[in-house]
């Protein structure tokens, strides 16, 4: 079963079951989000991706330079922990480590989370891969990414158990659009997924293409022949 088909059927189910008023908020929420053009001012692919330095859900220090000298990153922006859309493609995310690695690559996600929220989301999924936490959204914001949440769905979020300050550890409601990317050893994006529908999300399968190429582009000659 592919990602997309476990988020369709997500989506179903939720937008059945929702009350009216909430799809429409949602509705309205989203034609603003689209039309304020911030997909296409996030960085994007042929961009020279921003450094990360975030700390992850275990206390450590994650820099993708770092990561960089050692081989590709995928980096993966998603909501939070308490967002199931995030949670079935961190868990795709979780199936396709033993290939991403195998291809000499490594992955990472990053959320507007504390620490804790961090861990939490780490530990439930199981996750094996670092879970960073960008509170304040600085990393998010250099991405091009960042938005704030419309003021109608905030009552909406705090009734379902999601207010994001207490999340997030600060006052504001800034998420950011869901994204990855693929970044090669100089630090070029090489692959750029982004979308303002928080509820679409790219497959591994994608991932995993990206990163053969650009282990087929470093091969030496004579082992390409």
């Amino acid at each position: 079963m592919t990602l997309k088909v476990e988020l369709d059927a997500f989506r179903s189910s939720f937008m059945s079951n929702a009350p009216a008023e909430v799809r429409e908020a949602m509705t309205r929420a989203d034609m603003e989000l689209a039309a304020s053009g911030i997909a296409r001012r996030a960085i994007k692919a042929g961009d020279l991706a921003p450094d990360i330095r975030l700390p992850d859900a275990r206390g450590g220090q994650v820099r993708l330079r770092e990561l960089l000298a050692k081989g590709p990153v995928v980096v993966s922006f998603y909501r939070g922990g308490w967002c199931p859309y995030c949670n079935l493609e961190l868990r795709a995310l979780q199936n396709a480590l033993p290939a991403i690695r195998q291809l000499g690559a490594e992955l990472v996600a990053i959320s507007p989370q504390t620490p804790d929220e961090s861990l939490s989301t780490a530990e439930k999924s199981e996750l094996a891969f670092a879970v960073l936490s960008d509170t304040g959204s600085a990393t998010a914001k250099a991405y091009g990414i960042a938005f704030d949440l419309a003021e109608e769905l905030r009552p909406i979020y705090t009734r379902f158990g999601h207010s994001l300050p207490d999340k997030n550890g600060d006052d504001s409601w800034v998420l950011p659009i869901p994204a990855t990317y693929v970044i090669d050893t100089k630090g070029v994006v090489v692959l750029a997924f982004v979308d303002v529908d928080y509820r679409n999300r790219l497959e591994p399968a994608e991932i995993l293409s990206a990163l053969g190429c650009l282990r087929k582009e470093h091969r030496p000659a004579s082992a390409r022949a």
